[in-house]
């Protein structure tokens, strides 16, 4: 599967900048959430091929939205990649129990981003 839309949800506008210019770059469509709520109710109207989630964010947070996002029927099968400050390995363990696909932690390199956009088959 190609991925044309990605949903990019965390609670810091500095961070959305950051990867929505990498992911803008790529040519995909960015869709930008501030929250665990925000984001499900996005994903639902707008069905995004990938969202990347903050795990660390104020009322709802990532792993609780995962969850959701996960036992939603028209939702579960978006990959859900963490984007982090959280670094152990129980983090990395507990995102994956909690339906993540994948942990990319803070501070990250823009081609960890970008390399999550490339279907494992795609690459030239």
């Amino acid at each position: 599967m190609k991925i044309n839309k990605v949903l990019v949800c965390d609670d810091s506008k500095t961070e959305h900048i950051n990867i929505d210019r990498i992911i803008s770059s790529t040519g995909c469509t960015v869709i930008t959430a501030y929250s665990g709520q925000e984001a499900i109710d996005k994903a639902r109207e707008e069905k995004p091929d990938l969202i990347f989630l903050d795990i660390l964010m104020p009322n709802m947070g990532g792993y609780e939205t995962c969850r959701m996002i996960q036992s939603d029927p028209e939702l579960k099968d978006i990959p859900v990649i963490f984007i982090t400050s959280k670094d152990k390995k129980s983090d990395q363990l507990w995102a994956k129990m909690q339906g993540g696909k994948d942990l990319i932690v803070k501070p990250y390199e823009d081609e960890q981003i970008v390399d999550k956009l490339v279907e494992p088959g795609d690459q030239t």
